[in-house]
């Protein structure tokens, strides 16, 4: 039983796997979206979704948290700058997982891990939500005029 196991291990040692997430990270950031293994984009949300909340603060305490795990000073400056004034209104929810099937070479599940607000795709959809709403009481607007029509035609056959 996995009671109180949090941490999917991914098969590595501890620094190994701090290195790995840490350089994902850094190119998650870096290109907004990175191909990887279901559970490597996992185990990077859990890891990159706290550093991007921190980001949203711009302190010089967060920013040395955030480099501690990043390790890198220029995806630190572009998480502060770049992508935190983008998720500033967000809260939670930076990164989606979309699954993509399985890699050729040794058929492991593959996902792309993004950050949410750099997809244009995603995001024009959402802008054209509707804001009014139907009322149930008027009919339906095609079905009336239909009935003028079928009315002309007869009276110009009793003209005939």
């Amino acid at each position: 039983m996995r009671h109180g196991k949090k941490v999917n291990h991914l098969g590595r040692k501890t620094a190994h796997r701090k290195a790995m997430l840490a350089n994902m990270a850094c190119s998650l950031i870096e290109h907004k979206r990175i191909n990887t293994t279901v559970a490597k984009a996992k185990a990077l949300k859990q890891f990159v979704e706290p550093l991007v909340t921190k980001s949203k603060e711009d302190t010089t305490h967060n920013r040395r948290i955030v480099f501690s795990k990043l390790r890198q000073k220029e995806a630190v400056t572009e998480l502060f700058r770049d992508v935190a004034t983008k998720v500033g209104d967000r809260p939670g929810g930076y990164t989606r997982i979309i699954k993509l099937g399985n890699r050729l070479g040794d058929n492991a599940d593959m996902a792309m891990i993004e950050l949410v607000d750099y997809n244009e795709i995603y995001n024009a959809g959402k802008a054209e939500k509707k804001t009014t709403r139907r009322s149930r009481r008027g009919g339906s607007k095609a079905a009336q005029p239909a009935a003028p029509a079928v009315e002309e035609t007869k009276a110009s056959n009793e003209e005939e």
